[in-house]
């Protein structure tokens, strides 16, 4: 059992953009890395085998409030954690259930201890602590569990968004305590990542910044952005927080975002990312493709017979062509959610891979602005 460690290795001459290795006990991830989500221990329609074989996923997410409700720890702790359970022997992350908090706000109540909520399965009441939230990602056995925050809502009134990010940072505190106390279960390391907050107040964002780098973790998150601001914002917000976080660690951007978004954040400094985008969206007949977006829905595709994406390395997206997709969504095929959500997430892998090679190469900085451009463009 080794604590995760993370090796830089090329930093970009005209850009902040960087590659790495992170190496966990259930493998090692190459940075910058796009990390599929796995809400309810399943990536939605794909397999675990096609998130190898196709999408070449290196890591996924789990999310602590949806399985802790279900199938609940019990299960967890007799299968031998969320690995044995669903299959997957790479890497998993769990989030720690703070950005429930935020998407449930009609249903919950903060308090300094932490926070009641209701379930949406069955209406029964929880708490949620630091201390609890550490105990059952440490049960859910993830390689990376995620601090217990709160995000704030965009747009938030200056004193609620300092309120809010010192209530963070004091559970910080008690999670790192409480973190500290208790054994990694299962057999291997399980490692905090703190996440900063601030909304989109720059001396926050500065304070919480450096609070979240004191703690001298395995790795920092970035939360809070990619809640309805505008994406110049995101940016500003991102390279200043990647300023403020050692660059001997890896950074981690929550729920972001669009393939321009990540080209964009990668460029200044993020490592990881993650996004319910690619496969949110592939099921509601957007495709994400190396030439630009696609509304597969739309009648222009219907007598369509070219790839879906012949550009990227992935045999669904080279092998299944445009009117056949067409025709699966149309008549409510449930192989049509599948093929676009690999296909999406393949392309997200792909892109990502992409961004790593131009750094190693050197001429990141003139290749990303050639693609975000193409990337945004409808088709």
């Amino acid at each position: 059992m080794a604590v995760l460690q993370f090796e830089l290795e090329v930093t970009d001459e005209r850009s902040k953009a960087r590659t790495g290795t992170i190496t966990t006990d259930h493998g090692k991830i190459e940075t910058p890395i796009f990390m599929p989500v796995g809400t309810v221990g399943s990536v939605k329609a794909v397999s675990q085998q096609q998130l190898k074989q196709d999408v070449q996923a290196q890591i996924i997410l789990g999310n602590t409030y949806h399985l802790y409700l279900r199938p609940g720890l019990d299960v967890f702790e007799q299968a031998g954690g969320l690995h044995k359970f669903n299959g997957w022997d790479r890497p998993i992350l769990t989030d720690s259930g703070g950005y429930q908090v935020f998407s449930l706000a009609s249903s919950r109540k903060i308090t300094e201890e932490g926070v009641v909520f209701q379930s949406h399965i069955d209406g029964s009441r929880h708490l949620f602590t630091p201390e609890r939230v550490m105990d059952i990602q440490r049960s859910i056995g993830a390689d990376i569990i995620m601090a217990f925050d709160e995000c704030p809502p965009y747009p938030s009134d200056y004193a609620y968004a300092k309120k809010s990010m010192e209530l963070t940072h004091r559970w910080l505190d008690r999670c790192f305590r409480h973190f500290n106390n208790t054994p990694d279960k299962y057999g291997y390391t399980q490692n905090l990542f703190p996440i900063i907050q601030g909304s989109t107040f720059a001396d926050l964002r500065k304070a919480s910044s450096e609070f979240v780098a004191s703690q001298n973790a395995a790795g920092n998150a970035i939360g809070g952005l990619s809640v309805g601001e505008p994406d110049n914002m995101m940016y500003e917000f991102t390279e200043s927080c990647c300023d403020l976080l050692p660059a001997n660690k890896p950074r981690y951007l929550m729920g972001v975002g669009t393939p321009w978004n990540i080209l964009e954040c990668i460029a200044l400094g993020v490592d990881m990312f993650d996004c319910v985008m690619p496969t949110r969206n592939g099921r509601n007949a957007m495709l994400f493709t190396s030439k630009g977006v696609i509304n597969i829905d739309n009648k222009k595709w219907e007598k369509d017979f070219t790839p879906l994406d012949d550009g990227i390395d992935c045999e669904v997206s080279n092998y299944y062509n445009k009117a056949y997709l067409r025709h699966l969504m149309k008549a409510k095929e449930i192989l049509g959610l599948t093929i676009a959500s690999v296909h999406n997430l393949a392309f997200y892998l792909w892109l990502v891979k992409e961004a790593r090679k131009h750094i190693q190469q050197g001429d990141f900085l003139s290749w990303k602005n050639e693609m975000v451009p193409v990337l945004q463009q409808r088709l």
